[in-house]
């Protein structure tokens, strides 16, 4: 259906989806239609503490029968009386309305309370990836597209360029085939549809846990231990994000750490790795069926690099520049670990030592203690540092909807407002709970598009699994969290800022592999002492991070940036080498080849007996593409150079990206659009600089 399509928002920029696709029987009592909260009028708000199953079942299948009906009159049109009007933006219409609807019950899918909800979501998610699959390769839609392409070579701008985009599209999607292979290309994008749900499913499905004894929780912190549920006297270690990683900081018992870490790595194996193998299959199948030698060079085609020996070239370029930082992380680690140990014959590193190490660094070399430096991170503050930050930047504001119709009593909504008027929506879903989406992510639920109307009001969600407050204490981030809000607020103001004529080409619409820029460039606000003064501030005292503390932190800032970027490398190379050099049909296993690639890049041995790539979740969100994070990186950084240069919080270079970046989307070609903010050529000294080379 178009790049902005349902499998878009499924699978998230920043994250995956974490669904719980379930098959059981499930009856449902309907509402009219007209009274449903997800079928809202334009820019009303959606009554998300309203909806019912019934109301996503009806939804649904009204938003399928909306689209035949615009289907039917697409088709209808004769050759010769085809518009841009009847035709083209008739279609991005569809896309439009059918996305809403599909972006609000993905928001269901993954934050809802109600068992009833999330389970009726999944089931229409399925059913609406499955339709998107038949639309992909209408033969009477690309016909009627065809027709008035040639007209359409009068158009300008980002006109000419959606509907030159659509035939691109259609074609490197099945059009170039018969009909016989066409039916046989849908069979395959179902299989990969249903692949994708079942592996994203074991791993959010997904039950282990590490019981420890009292002496294995010595070096954690005390809240951390308060907050672990026993079973007699052990206590549980989850594998979720927080419990694990924390536990991998802190935790002095070596053996606890490397037990957890396999557990960690391993997550998922005992059903994604045969999956894995499926999908990788169906997807080599595709690709050879449309005429591509990989499923990389299919994905790639449409992305900025064009091709995978660009991301090769990249990649392996990357490898050779980061080698000799990530040696002296290495050895900086051997230093810590012998002097802990009080062993000075020890040479080797393992990677379940890396966080424990890496923390013992920072706090002996740089006077860093990242439980202290959390007292300076509430929450609050953080939250009105970034609107301050951002509201002066690009000259808006942010107003909080008082009683909001939301999916849980943790969320909260704000408007966008300039001039009074409101001119984006968006939801801040913060903390961890039950069922809920385990990581950090912007989901779009509504494009900015113009409408006879009016324009559009875009709206979005940031779904987000924080530090809650506790009985005693205010939410407390640490800088990473920080951080991480920061940049995943950039892919809501992506969302927000959008002045794109077409829902097609708005927001975040953009290449995959440029998606991430206007997000990471947004982490360095919480790196700059004029921004962080702002809102760094003791949650008890008031006092502003100390200037000492702030130095110690800045200093320890590429601590470790090699072994992250490292890590980085792998996982986009192992993802380029399952879509690009691996035959799935082989005797070769997905282990094999991580194996390999680990033991090549990584500058410690691979631990056997895990699976990481079972609980790769970006194998399918990001499946060939996940060499983009570092690739929009680059872009990031040097965009970035420019509000170094001016001043991070001068308002005027705001503006400027603001109106160029943001407002663009994707109605112009994005490295054009990096070019024209630069002033000249991009290049990579910013990105470097940032991993400390």
């Amino acid at each position: 259906m178009s790049k902005n399509s349902l499998k878009l928002i499924t699978q998230n920029w920043q994250a995956y989806l974490l669904m719980v696709y379930l098959c059981l029987p499930f009856t449902v009592q309907a509402r009219p239609a007209a009274n449903n909260p997800i079928l809202i009028s334009f820019n009303q708000r959606i009554n998300f503490n309203k909806v019912s199953p019934a109301d996503i079942k009806v939804a649904t299948e009204q938003v399928m029968a909306d689209s035949k009906a615009s289907l039917v009159k697409i088709y209808n049109i004769k050759n010769g009386q085809h518009t841009f009007a009847n035709t083209a933006l008739a279609l991005d219409n569809l896309y439009d309305h059918f996305n809403t609807i599909a972006g609000t019950i993905n928001i269901l899918a993954n934050a809802s309370p109600d068992s009833a909800i999330r389970n009726q979501a999944l089931r229409s998610l399925e059913v609406l990836d499955k339709y998107d699959n038949q639309l992909s390769l209408d033969e009477k839609l690309y016909q009627a597209v065809k027709a008035y392409a040639k007209d359409a070579q009068k158009l300008t701008g980002g006109r000419k360029k959606f509907v030159n985009e659509l035939i691109e599209d259609f074609e490197r999607n099945g059009f170039a085939l018969p009909a016989d292979k066409r039916q046989e290309l849908q069979k395959i994008n179902d299989k990969i549809s249903e692949l994708t749900l079942s592996f994203n499913n074991n791993i959010a499905a997904y039950k282990d846990q590490l019981l420890v004894g009292e002496a294995d929780m010595k070096g954690l912190p005390e809240d951390y231990i308060n907050s672990r549920k026993k079973e007699g006297d052990k206590y549980i270690i989850g594998l979720d994000g927080p419990a694990y990683s924390t536990f991998m900081k802190y935790a002095d018992s070596d053996a606890a750490r490397k037990a957890l870490f396999i557990k960690y790595n391993n997550r998922a194996s005992d059903k994604n790795l045969t999956l894995l193998k499926q999908l990788l299959i169906e997807r080599q199948k595709k690709a050879n069926l449309l005429g591509y030698p990989t499923y990389a060079a299919y994905l790639t085609a449409s992305r900025m690099v064009k091709t995978p020996t660009t991301v090769w070239d990249f990649e392996n370029k990357l490898i050779e520049q980061v080698k000799q930082k990530t040696q002296q992380d290495v050895n900086e680690l051997l230093d810590v670990k012998r002097k802990y140990t009080k062993n000075t014959t020890i040479a080797t590193l393992n990677p379940w030592e890396v966080s424990y190490f890496n923390n013992l660094l920072v706090k002996d070399k740089y006077q860093l203690d990242q439980e202290k430096l959390k007292e300076y991170f509430p929450m609050n503050n953080v939250l009105d540092g970034l609107f301050q930050t951002t509201q002066h930047l690009f000259d808006v504001k942010y107003e909080e909807v008082k009683n909001a119709e939301v999916w849980h009593p943790d969320v909260r909504l704000f408007e966008v407002k300039q001039n009074g008027a409101t001119i984006g929506r968006f939801y801040l879903d913060l903390y961890p709970r039950e069922n809920k989406y385990t990581h950090a992510a912007c989901f779009p639920i509504q494009k900015g598009k113009a409408y006879s109307q009016g324009y559009q009001i875009p709206t979005a969600a940031l779904l987000c699994n924080f530090n809650a407050p506790t009985a005693d204490k205010p939410a407390l981030l640490t800088h990473a969290q920080a951080e991480t809000f920061f940049h995943e607020f950039g892919h809501v103001l992506h969302n927000m800022l959008t002045k794109a004529e077409l829902a097609s080409q708005s927001g975040t619409s953009v290449k995959r592999d440029f998606v991430e820029a206007p997000s990471q460039i947004f982490e360095n606000w919480v790196w700059d002492y004029n921004s962080l003064k702002l809102f760094a501030k003791h949650y008890k005292t008031g006092e502003v991070l100390p200037q000492s503390l702030y130095q110690n932190m800045l200093a320890s800032r590429n601590v470790g940036s090699g072994l992250a970027a490292s890590a980085q490398i792998l996982y986009g190379t192992l993802d380029m080498t399952l879509h690009d050099k691996y035959d799935p049909n082989s005797p070769q296993t997905t282990t094999d080849i991580l194996k390999e690639v680990y033991n090549r890049i990584m500058p410690y041995s691979f631990v056997e007996g895990t699976n990481f790539q079972a609980a790769f979740g970006h194998l399918t969100g990001y499946g060939a593409s996940y060499y983009g994070y570092l690739w929009s990186k680059v872009y990031a950084e040097d965009m970035f150079s420019v509000f170094e240069k001016n001043g991070i919080m001068d308002q005027k270079t705001g503006l400027r990206y603001r109106n160029l970046i943001l407002a663009s989307g994707s109605s112009r070609d994005e490295f054009d659009l990096v070019k024209e903010f630069l002033g000249r050529e991009p290049n990579q000294q910013a990105f470097l600089k940032s991993l400390g080379l």
